[in-house]
């Protein structure tokens, strides 16, 4: 028995793997189960088997994209599900890592995450410059790659979560969701940290009535952001820059009413964490309101896998909770409120996949096979982590004085379901 089978016979329980080798047999693996995935992978190559022994995931990963190893239909999410459900998150047993295990961590971490602003602008190029054009295909009308939020959302017998809603109204309710965590005032200054296309922007400017400054690295998306200011005719009240926030800090000190930042926290790398809150309580007011949207991790700190250090987010890094909170406790900001949204990525992730999937002859076109492997693979990988890995997504909410908020969280409902209303989603059953 080959070391590749010994491994799957010991991982692949539930559902069905198939494995052609190259001299053409087969091997089965697992037994058949309701609700879970069967697919049939081929090996090509036998120098498949020793990236995929010494990291599966990367190893996969890279026989896929270069064609040692083939997946019928291109069914990646159902082999990656296999594996991921086969082995969960919270099945697995836990133990404190050793003192020599701990320095090679935090060793490796500043060799992976040394994001000084030069390497952050590069860092961020290598995901977010790729093509305007290329997310346009399957992300929602507002270009919104970040977590969704699924109100109707229920568990469905396999464990994945459902829901009614279509992803754009589901983009939404993310937006009206963090607005309310922000408890905003007309005319109030905010400033989001990582402004993507310029989403949430114009959104906090349309329900809030307040003047919005988002800053990015990405020159693709600054361009995207400002000609959408101009086109909506609000250029005057929100504003784009391409700008790190470590310089923005120096400029502009205690000049925000309230701060958001979606998505970009996972970009900052270890190294930089208290460089980041410190940052943020500087350029806020006394009174200020921060509202941080991160993919977090459950459990303890970690390392970035190499798959996604490699050809996904280079520098990038999942945070703890426990490390995010250490990281922001010195410079006095209080940790209001914290939400884990378990699974809301998870079926944010599956609708990309499914829109990236119908995309293929496009993306293919503007790129080639193996850019379109990659990226079938990275959201497929991603979408399991959510759902049988160590990942979720972190909403925390920070303050510098305890009086900054009400005294209970009735107003984030309450809030929200006015911002709601504004788009015509007061329903849930409105939505899908």
């Amino acid at each position: 028995m080959s070391l590749i089978s010994k491994f799957l016979h010991k991982v692949i329980r539930q559902g069905v793997l198939t494995i052609v080798y190259p001299d053409g047999t087969q091997e089965q693996f697992g037994t058949h189960k309701a609700d879970w995935p069967e697919a049939m992978l081929r090996f090509h190559h036998r120098r498949a088997y020793a990236g995929i022994l010494r990291d599966p995931a990367l190893g996969l990963a890279e026989a896929y994209m270069n064609g040692d190893v083939s997946i019928d239909h291109d069914r990646v999410l159902d082999v990656i599900s296999l594996y991921r459900r086969n082995t969960p998150w919270e099945a697995r047993g836990g133990t404190a890592p050793s003192t020599v295990k701990r320095l090679m961590t935090t060793m490796r971490r500043k060799l992976q995450q040394g994001n000084d602003p030069s390497k952050s602008k590069a860092n961020v190029a290598h995901h977010y410059d790729l093509s305007n054009d290329f997310y346009r295909l399957w992300l929602d009308p507002d270009m919104q790659y970040s977590c969704a939020y699924w109100p109707d959302a229920t568990l469905q017998p396999n464990g994945s979560p459902g829901s009614a809603w279509t992803l754009e109204a589901a983009q939404i309710a993310k937006k009206a969701h963090i607005a309310a965590k922000l408890d905003l005032k007309p005319g109030q200054r905010v400033l989001e940290i990582g402004c993507g296309w310029g989403g949430m922007a114009l959104y906090l400017n349309r329900v809030a009535d307040v003047d919005v400054l988002g800053i990015t690295l990405s020159e693709e998306q600054l361009k995207l952001a400002r000609a959408r200011a101009d086109e909506a005719g609000v250029s005057d009240r929100v504003k784009f820059e391409l700008i790190d926030y470590r310089d923005l800090a120096a400029r502009e000190p205690g000049q925000f009413d309230r701060i958001v930042s979606v998505g970009m926290f996972e970009h900052v790398g270890v190294p930089q964490f208290k460089t980041f809150f410190r940052c943020a309580a500087n350029l806020m007011n006394a009174q200020g309101v921060m509202l941080l949207h991160t993919i977090g991790r459950m459990g303890g700190p970690g390392l970035t896998d190499a798959f996604t250090r490699k050809y996904i987010f280079p520098g990038g890094y999942i945070p703890a909770l426990s490390e995010t909170l250490a990281a922001s406790e010195p410079f006095r900001l209080i940790a209001a409120d914290v939400e884990n949204l378990r699974l809301h990525y998870g079926l944010t992730l599956w609708h990309w996949y499914q829109r990236v999937e119908a995309q293929k002859a496009q993306i293919v076109a503007m790129y080639d096979e193996k850019f379109y492997r990659l990226w079938l693979f990275y959201l497929a990988g991603a979408m399991t982590s959510f759902e049988a890995g160590s990942m979720c997504n972190y909403q925390i909410q920070y303050v510098r004085d305890r009086r900054a908020l009400p005294m209970t969280r009735d107003y984030i409902a309450a809030r929200e379901a006015a911002y709601m209303q504004i788009d015509g989603l007061g329903d849930h059953h409105e939505a899908g």
